[in-house]
């Protein structure tokens, strides 16, 4: 799929962990294009969730894409364990520490997709140094960490700054977007240049969720 193409990533932070199989299932025949899969250390944000055993377990329940997000302090050091745990893509955060342009030169060469991500208060310039390096670009539309929150529409300055760049550098990377996303915020989303929609609640929680996944696509 390109950075044309509408792209819905059910966040797997938001099923019933009792029943995770099922639950990727449904996404899958719900009409998901990707799976969004948060990890979350609890030093880089104030949660913990899972590490590359549950990725590997999605990794053979699914043929989905797997789209991991590493919100941990250190990507570089466990990069390794999620690759060979099946990711098909990786997004790091420029707010950690490591070497970034490292980080996703290491994970194109281990045949997996590259991304970079940034909070809400990092600016889009942060990512200029690696925009020819990244496959997405990820701009979290809450603060990472928890589910639930709100939108924070101060953020589609950002997508649309990323969505200029990409054009006036004929670059093709995917703009995602994450946190607090629904039918009306992924209409603003879309507009502004974001194409790949990571929802969690709206997606899993909702009691149609192939009608929640059609409603995001045609935001």
């Amino acid at each position: 799929m390109t950075c044309r193409d509408r792209i819905i990533a059910p966040s797997l932070f938001a099923a019933d962990f009792s029943r995770l199989r099922e639950e990727v299932t449904r996404a899958s025949r719900a009409g998901a294009d990707w799976m969004h899969l948060d990890v979350m250390d609890g030093h880089f944000v104030d949660n913990i969730s899972f590490g590359p055993p549950l990725v590997r377990s999605i990794r053979q329940a699914t043929t989905l894409f797997l789209d991991v997000h590493l919100m941990i302090s250190r990507p570089d050091h466990y990069l390794p364990r999620f690759v060979a745990a099946g990711a098909d893509l990786i997004t790091v955060h420029v707010e950690a520490r490591h070497d970034v342009a490292e980080t996703l030169r290491r994970t194109r060469e281990a045949g997996c997709q590259a991304g970079l991500a940034l909070n809400p208060a990092t600016p889009f310039n942060a990512a200029l140094p690696f925009l020819d390096q990244l496959d997405l670009l990820l701009c979290m539309t809450v603060v990472p960490g928890f589910g639930g929150q709100a939108f924070m529409p101060d953020v589609l300055d950002k997508i649309e700054a990323a969505a200029a760049a990409r054009a006036a550098r004929g670059l093709a990377y995917h703009i995602e977007v994450d946190g607090g996303i629904d039918a009306v915020t992924a209409a603003r989303c879309a507009a502004a240049g974001a194409n790949v929609m990571v929802a969690g609640s709206t997606t899993f929680c909702a009691k149609d969720m192939a009608l929640a996944i059609t409603q995001l696509r045609n935001a």
